[in-house]
Parts: C-alpha cells; sequence; structure tokens
C-alpha cells in the first residue's frame, strides 16, 4: 500500500483480549477484597478481641494473654486464608466460564462485522444468551446486514438500470451526429424533432433522478397551505384528461365534497396525482377506465386519495419492490412504454413529505391495481 508523502503509519497494536482483560479485571477485584478484608481484620480484630478477652477471666498472666492473642491470629490468619482461597477459586472458575463466552460471542460479532465489511451482507450472528443487551445487540446486527444487502441489491439494479436507460438515447444522438458529419443525414425537420425528443429523455430521466433524491433527503422544499383535496383531485383528472382521450381510456372521478382542508402543497400533491395517472394509462389497454377518488378514511377526517385500474395488475410478488428506484414489474413492457422506472419512487416521497402514505394493490395479472394516497387530518 502507497503512503501519502508527510504522513507515517504506526504499527497495528495487538492487546490483551476482551476475555484476557475481563479475567485480569476479576483477579485485581478479588486481590483487592482480599488486601482490604486482611487489613480490617488485622487493625480491628485484634483491639477488639482483647477487649473482651479483659472481660473473660481466661487468663491473669501476661503471658496468657498473649497466647491467646496469638491463637486468635493464628485461627484468624487460617481462616480468612482459607476463605479468600476457597472464594477466589469459585469466582475464577465462574470469571473463566463468563470471559470465555462473551469472548467468543464478541469474536463472532467482529468475524460478522468482517464479513460485512468485505461486501458479504448475508451473514448473520445468533443470540449468544448473555443476556437482553446481547440478544438485542444481534437483532441489531442482523437487521443492519439485510438492509445493507438490500441497498446493495438495489444500488446495482439502479447502475445497471440508469445504464441501459441512457444507453439508447446517447447511442441514437451519436448515430445521427455521426451520419450528420459524413453527410449520409440530413439536418431535416425530422432529424432535429428525433434528436430534440432523445435530448429530452436525457433531461426528463436527470431531473427524474434528481426530484427523488432530494424528496427522500428531505430537501424537497414543499409550501404547503390549505386546501381541499378535491381541488387538487379534479385539477389533476382535468391534466390528464386530453392523454387519456388520445389513447381511448376512460378516466372517471369520484370525487366527494366537503372533505376538510389539509396543509397540501398544490403543485407537489398534483406531480403525485400525475405520475399515478400516467403510470395508470401507460398499463391500462385501450378501451378501460382508470377512476381517480377523493373520500374520507372510514372512522376518521383522514382523506384518502386513490387511482384504480383495470388494466394489466400487478402480480403479488412484485408489490413490495414497486416505490424502489427503477423497479419495474416487467422490464421489456415498461421501457417500450416510456417508463423511466422511477416515478413511484417520486410520488413516494412526496406523500410521505406530506406525513402521508402510499400503497398499492392487486388481484393479480390482467386484475387491474390501486394505489393510495392516505393524507392525515391535523
Amino acid at each position: 500500500m502507497k503512503q501519502m508523502e508527510g504522513t507515517t503509519t504506526e504499527p497495528t497494536r495487538r492487546g490483551a483480549g476482551l476475555a484476557g482483560r475481563l479475567l485480569v479485571a476479576q483477579a485485581l477485584v478479588l486481590l483487592a477484597s482480599a488486601l482490604t478484608a486482611w487489613t480490617i481484620a488485622a487493625t480491628v480484630g485484634p483491639h477488639v478481641f482483647h477487649e473482651h478477652l479483659a472481660m473473660v477471666p481466661v487468663g491473669t498472666t501476661p503471658a496468657q494473654i498473649l497466647h491467646t492473642e496469638e491463637a486468635y491470629q493464628s485461627a484468624n490468619a487460617i481462616t480468612l486464608s482459607l476463605a479468600f482461597l476457597a472464594a477466589m477459586a469459585a469466582a475464577l472458575a465462574v470469571s473463566v466460564y463468563q470471559s470465555r463466552r462473551i469472548g467468543r460471542s464478541v469474536a463472532n460479532f467482529a468475524a460478522a462485522a468482517s464479513d460485512v465489511a468485505g461486501g458479504h451482507y448475508d451473514v448473520r450472528v445468533s443470540g449468544p444468551g448473555l443476556g437482553t443487551e446481547f440478544d438485542a445487540l444481534a437483532a441489531g446486527f442482523n437487521q443492519m446486514a439485510g438492509r445493507l444487502g438490500s441497498v446493495e441489491q438495489t444500488r446495482r439494479r439502479l447502475l445497471a438500470d440508469l445504464g441501459h436507460e441512457m444507453r439508447t438515447p446517447v447511442a441514437m444522438l451519436a448515430a445521427y451526429l455521426e451520419a450528420l458529419e459524413d453527410g449520409v443525414a440530413t439536418l431535416d425537420a425530422g432529424t432535429a424533432e428525433l434528436l430534440r425528443a432523445q435530448t429530452k429523455r436525457l433531461e426528463r430521466l436527470s431531473d427524474d433522478i434528481t426530484s427523488v433524491s432530494r424528496a427522500e433527503e428531505g430537501q424537497v422544499g414543499l409550501h404547503p397551505r390549505p386546501l381541499r383535496p378535491e381541488s387538487v383531485a379534479t385539477a389533476a383528472a382535468d391534466a390528464a384528461s386530453e392523454a387519456y382521450q388520445t389513447k381511448g381510456v376512460h378516466l372517471v372521478t369520484n370525487i366527494a365534497t366537503g372533505l376538510p382542508e389539509l396543509p397540501l402543497d398544490p403543485e407537489r400533491m398534483g406531480q403525485v396525482l400525475g405520475n399515478l395517472l400516467d403510470n395508470a394509462l401507460r398499463h391500462t389497454p385501450t378501451g378501460g377506465t382508470v377512476t381517480i377518488s377523493a373520500t374520507l378514511s372510514p372512522g376518521t377526517r383522514d382523506v384518502k386519495l386513490s387511482v384504480t385500474d383495470t388494466g394489466e395488475g400487478i402480480p403479488a410478488a412484485h408489490l413490495p419492490h414497486l416505490f424502489e428506484r427503477f423497479y419495474r414489474v416487467d422490464t421489456a413492457r415498461d421501457r417500450a412504454h416510456g417508463g423511466s422506472g422511477i416515478g413511484l419512487a417520486i410520488a413516494k416521497a412526496l406523500v410521505e413529505a406530506h406525513d402521508g402514505q402510499l400503497s398499492a394493490s392487486s388481484p393479480g395479472t390482467g386484475q387491474g391495481s390501486t394505489f393510495r394516497i392516505l393524507l392525515p387530518h391535523r
């Protein structure tokens, strides 16, 4: 490994392991306890014994008193020593057992953390049975590893899909520019429109990525004001009506009146409903129906907005992943429909910025789908 100029590296210091440190700590505690007990017994014990001895006529001569005190000191020393040795043996046995268990558990955690750092996110650790704290640590570690694995999968898919999304317009732009340079093609109105369309596709992809990143990081910059949700839903339906007429899909509105005012950013919430209506239109065949609804959630003052279609439907296995960046139920089909695979991620982030929830449901393939927005009344 190359070292940067002007810097030095210190050798890695390896000290005693956790188990060894625990044993040393226990031994020091035992030693301190023994010294304390011995000091108290040696200083306080003889004085108290001598006072009691003076009250009892066990001997009157100095020799007899001295012999009795020596007998007490000898017995005291022997019993204290035996008690200390027995306590030390028991304490060390328990300490060795616990230290080894804790040491093995910490070593397992360290090895698992090293595996995760190396990119092996499928590693898991089991609870060592050393108390709720260690069990909570194991559960938290496993949850972290699972989330990192999910993030890594999403990152890889995002990079792959992003490369695929950019490849087509970039290749077309490069091909037409080369053709123009070689004189094979001329810059007529049709060629200019095609180049402009591919440029807009790249621009839209860039804007979508920027929007979802800002939304997920809480940098949306909402400008909410008290609004009735039915006005936002009606405006979204009106804006999408021309595209629906062009494709021949029926757009039905089921918007209740008298809904409570909510703090909404009309532009951002209109963007959410626009994304949902656009998504429904792409996946609903000609002659199908899309219904946009705005109603009260049963038993509450919360407002529920929903977009329901009679289109292709969504298999149950894909429902949990719909709002991930660049996720597609059918990659080829969605690219053919012109979706960037990021609109639903933007919609979810914007709804959550309003403290709401966005969910999706579908009976299955060919049976349509429903996207629901739940906005809390505050």
